[in-house]
């Protein structure tokens, strides 16, 4: 008889195959054979997202930047400012040998499929045998597989919607927390190392790496702690920095989606997780009473659990005293690092109990016991999937592989056949759909050359965002009207018109019989094309620089901290609050409010206290060029404000002009003081200091290693 299994005798294959069937099931829900075809994958944000690593590469890269500005959406947005920017490099890198459309699926798959590996890491620097992290890392699949969300971050349900980047981060927060725990308790080589994982996972989500800071704070009940994890957060930030500084400094120009909280207690407990739970309860409780390393992750599952109920209750509790503006944070999505834990610990119990079975049974049948709780946890997670497999083979089949694909590319083709500018485009879901994703015709500077789509993804990049939706609900049958509190007009083409020319928008096209009937009876528009069901149209006066009619008038709006830190009630409202009163009017469209001007221009505090001064002067505009990250033109009205129809971001800056000041509703105004005017997307030094504290990272990183290997 064989003596009882030790966990330094369970072969080492017996860990590699229950960690790698886990892993092996979510690589199979993705249709792996599908991955390898050379095509344009599709579904939900996906089919969108295909569209942002070119821009990286053509807009910034080839430009020597890393963050920067693009025309391609929402009439221009900041560009790798407020998303990020590794994923992307990683597609990039791969597609320097592979088709795009199978270096981009690989990128979508590798978050996922890393997370049962990442999760072996934490357990082992947790000081778990290999046999129960082992059994931990099986047991991930059942969260990646879960499918009562889709749309929170890190199962696959999220990922084929668009949220890869989420499930990239949340993988390697699991090896930051691991890293960071070898660092303060077993040697400090590590330090490095866990600041390296920090940034790498702040540059693939700024979400969970809140969450693993957070988690992070459980160490500082020791100076040794206190020291690891600082040095890891300023070392981290540092390595980061090309994309984090530029993040912090401009953050106050993104846009406010305004999620409505979520308050149903199933969204905390989901069916998928009513027999995990008590069994995560038993399992979290037996790790921490062993081992102090597993706080971090208690904390990265209870952040979430408190946070459910902040947003809506605190305000509940003490109106008035905690403004909404205070909870841009949506609560859910930091629902997966409480689901994670739950399956974690969960799932660390099934090891702990598999090792004591183990310790009384012959060696080949401990073996099998392992196996066999490995397969349980990742096999039963099978159980409940109806869809991703289904939703994966919709996503990486591809628009080729879509029936409508001859329609879909008849449009783009029909569309690239026109003169460059703009395009609006009817959202309607139903019509779309079944081109890939309702998503698809954001794909127009994709598949054309000079054809901006006014609507695209990134939201909050943006601060164009809320008055784009307001232009697609006017312009659309049936829209989505994703912004909660704006004062939406559905399929009312006489304010579409006025909307449209305010953006510069040089097309517009129609799809459904009411949007195409409201059109033809608009006499401002002139059918130019048609494609399958889509009638193009252009608008007239879609010039991307006008000459302004009217003096403007300044709103000098509190600034964001002050409005936070107020503890009085609020009544002066912000800048983008009164461009939207100011756009629900269409009479004051050429009546312009700015955020600054010179001294002669009238100051207001509200906008019944708009000016309305004619100017006398009048002028030509001409050779209007509008680059990645310049916009130049000709003028003979000197000295007159001119709107320049392109989204405002502090980066922008004018020669030969005064300005550029944010102009209502999201654009910019210039004061020429010659005629040839230049307004250029400059590096500052928010750009700049943010490469030098890269470098300095990497620097630093590089003699640690060097040291520790010379001291070797």
């Amino acid at each position: 008889m064989a003596v009882a299994t030790t966990f330094s005798r369970l072969p080492r294959w017996v860990i590699v195959l229950m960690v790698g069937l886990s892993t092996t099931i979510l690589l199979a829900i993705f249709n792996p054979w599908l991955i390898f075809a050379s095509n344009t994958p599709t579904g939900g944000d996906m089919g969108a997202h295909v569209l942002a690593p070119p821009l990286l590469r053509d807009n910034l890269l080839s430009d020597g930047r890393l963050v920067g500005w693009s025309n391609d959406w929402y009439a221009g947005f900041p560009l790798y400012y407020f998303y990020f920017p590794l994923p992307s490099l990683v597609i990039l890198a791969l597609d320097l040998v592979l088709p795009y459309g199978v270096a981009f699926k690989m990128v979508v798959v590798m978050g996922v499929v890393a997370m049962p590996a990442a999760a072996y890491y934490l357990a082992r620097s947790m000081r778990f045998s290999k046999l129960v992290s082992a059994v931990v890392g099986a047991g991930i699949a059942v969260f990646s597989l879960m499918e009562s969300y889709s749309i929170y971050g890190g199962n696959i349900a999220s990922t084929l919607a668009g949220e890869f980047s989420f499930a990239w981060s949340m993988s390697l927060s699991l090896v930051y927390l691991g890293t960071l725990t070898r660092a303060v308790l077993d040697d400090r080589k590590y330090t490095k190392w866990a600041a390296a994982a920090l940034a790498v996972t702040a540059l693939c989500h700024i979400l969970t790496t809140l969450v693993a800071i957070f988690a992070s704070l459980a160490f500082f009940g020791s100076r040794r702690g206190r020291a690891a994890v600082l040095t890891t957060w300023a070392w981290g930030f540092a390595i980061a920095g090309f994309w984090a500084l530029p993040l912090l400094a401009r953050i106050g120009f993104t846009s406010d989606m305004a999620w409505t909280p979520l308050s149903d207690l199933n969204r905390l407990f989901p069916s998928e997780l009513w027999i995990l739970f008590p069994m995560a309860l038993v399992g979290g409780t037996i790790a921490v009473l062993r081992t102090y390393r597993a706080v971090p992750m208690v904390f990265a599952g209870v952040l979430p659990f408190i946070y459910f109920f902040i947003p809506e209750n605190l305000n509940r509790f003490f109106p008035g005293f905690f403004p909404d503006a205070r909870f841009k944070l949506w609560n859910g999505r930091l629902l997966p690092y409480w689901y994670l834990a739950i399956i974690f610990f969960a799932s660390l119990l099934v090891g702990l109990a598999t090792a004591a079975l183990i310790r009384r049974v012959p060696a080949r049948l401990g073996w099998s016991a392992a196996i066999a709780a490995g397969a349980v946890l990742s096999l039963g997670a099978l159980a409940g999937v109806s869809f991703v497999g289904g939703w994966s083979r919709w996503n990486f089949t591809g628009y080729e592989g879509k029936e409508k694909w001859p329609e879909y590319q008849a449009l783009m083709q029909t569309v690239d056949g026109l003169p460059p500018g703009r395009i609006q485009w009817e959202a309607n879901n139903e019509a779309l759909g079944g081109y890939g994703t309702p998503m698809s015709l954001m794909l127009f500077p994709y598949w054309s050359e000079g054809h901006p789509s006014m609507e695209g993804l990134f939201f909050e990049s943006s601060i164009t965002t809320p008055f784009h939706f307001l232009n697609a609900a006017e312009t659309s049958f049936k829209p989505s009207n994703p912004v909660p509190g704006l004062k939406y007009h559905s399929l009312d083409l006489e304010r579409g018109v006025t909307h449209m020319q305010q953006y510069g928008v040089q097309y517009y096209a129609a799809v459904t019989p009411e949007a195409i009937a409201e059109a033809d009876a608009t006499d401002q528009l002139t059918r130019v094309a048609t494609s399958g069901p889509f009638i193009i149209y252009r608008l007239p006066d879609a010039e991307l620089v006008t000459v302004g009619r009217y003096l403007p008038s300044v709103y000098e709006a509190p600034g964001r901290l002050e409005s936070l830190l107020s503890s009085e009630e609020k009544t002066k409202p912000t800048f983008h609050e009164m461009a939207l009163d100011w756009y629900d009017n269409t009479d004051l469209a050429d009546r312009w409010i700015v955020a600054g001007g010179p001294e002669r221009w009238e100051r207001i505090e509200r906008l019944s206290d708009l000016g309305a001064q004619p100017l006398n002067e009048s002028g030509t505009v001409s050779d209007v060029v509008l680059e990645d990250h310049r916009i130049s033109f000709t003028t003979t009205a000197v000295g007159v404000p001119h709107l320049v129809k392109v989204s405002y971001f502090p980066n922008w800056s004018a020669v030969g002009a005064d300005g550029p000041w944010r102009a209502s509703p999201s654009l910019m105004v210039v004061v020429p003081t010659d005629r040839e005017v230049v307004l250029e997307f400059r590096t500052t030094w928010v750009e700049s200091g943010g490469l030098a504290l890269t470098a300095a990272g990497l620097v630093a990183l590089g003699i640690g290693a060097f040291r520790r290997k010379q001291a070797a």
